[in-house]
């Protein structure tokens, strides 16, 4: 007689997980719950904050507002320019997470898939710009970026306080890691596939771009993400570089401005305000992609 083989619940799985883990399964979950109060806890306080009155944050931190005065945000919109600030740094943003995906997929595509001389030590080179702290070059950096705006022709768009200069900067910064992803991802594909393509005529170009890539979506979305993280939130590079235009300042210096100005002006609720406005895209662009990033971070390992 057939043994049937019945299917197992979730719940008993876990069960079964946590009794093989043990003490280490306590400890784990301690550890996660600890890091989401210190985490949550401060953005909802910041939340609950900009739509308070003065008052009434330092009355009673916790306690919630009496009226919800969204006039907090209208006049961090408006007097203390953040609506600039945001689009200026959807701009920056933009133009150096595009560049930064399309060098650093192909760079990683062909240190992960070709042989070559020289292959090996040149994404080390690639790599080695993870261990080295951009803070050490912000004074090379500033005369790099100078002496660029010296050039003929596209100096003036390529220099100091320029969007484009700043956007090649970001590309640069972000690069090591985004080779370093992606080369361990693209190594994963299955190479019969791009093989069959070759016999079937298809260029390198075409591979990469029709086949390829589109395979390696669920790390191209991961590292997109990270890389839109990191350059939205990034301060000391934009404030070396745009310190002589404040037209073109990010969100950032932005909030740094107002942080100062709050301390003379008393205007905390328009600081809050413009925190939250600048917390609020990337909460967005996180939970929308939730899914993809954690497809994209085990892909490597389930293959």
């Amino acid at each position: 007689m057939a043994t049937e083989t019945l299917p197992v619940s979730r719940s008993r799985l876990r069960a079964v997980r946590r009794a093989r883990l043990g003490p280490l399964s306590a400890l784990s979950h301690l550890a996660l719950l600890v890091w989401t109060v210190l985490v949550v806890v401060p953005i909802i306080w910041t939340f609950l904050a900009s739509v308070k009155s003065e008052d009434e944050i330092f009355g009673g931190a916790w306690s919630l507002p009496a009226t919800l005065r969204w006039d907090n945000y209208a006049r961090a919109w408006d007097q203390a320019n953040i609506g600039q600030y945001m689009l200026n740094s959807v701009i920056v943003v933009g133009f150096g997470v595009l560049g930064t995906m399309l060098l650093g997929s192909m760079a990683a595509y062909v240190l992960s898939r070709y042989t070559f001389r020289g292959g090996r030590a040149l994404y080390l080179l690639f790599v080695s710009g993870l261990a080295f702290p951009v803070y050490l070059a912000l004074t090379p950096l500033f005369f790099v970026v100078q002496n660029m705006g010296t050039l003929p022709v596209i100096g003036p768009f390529i220099g100091l306080n320029t969007y484009a200069g700043l956007v090649l900067v970001y590309i640069a910064y972000s690069l090591p890691f985004t080779v370093f992803f992606l080369a361990a991802f693209f190594r994963t594909l299955p190479q019969a596939v791009a093989e069959a393509a070759f016999v079937d005529g298809a260029s390198h170009t075409r591979v990469f771009f029709q086949i390829m890539l589109p395979m390696a979506r669920p790390g191209m979305v991961s590292i997109t993400v990270f890389n839109i993280l990191g350059q939205w939130n990034q301060y000391q590079i934009p404030l070396v570089l745009l310190a002589g235009d404040k037209d073109k300042w990010v969100i950032t210096q932005g909030i740094a401005e107002i942080s100062t100005a709050a301390g003379y002006n008393s205007d905390w609720a328009a600081l809050f305000a413009a925190l939250s406005m600048a917390i609020l895209p990337m909460l967005v662009v996180y939970t929308v992609f939730q899914r993809q990033i954690q497809a994209g971070l085990t892909a490597g390992a389930l293959k």
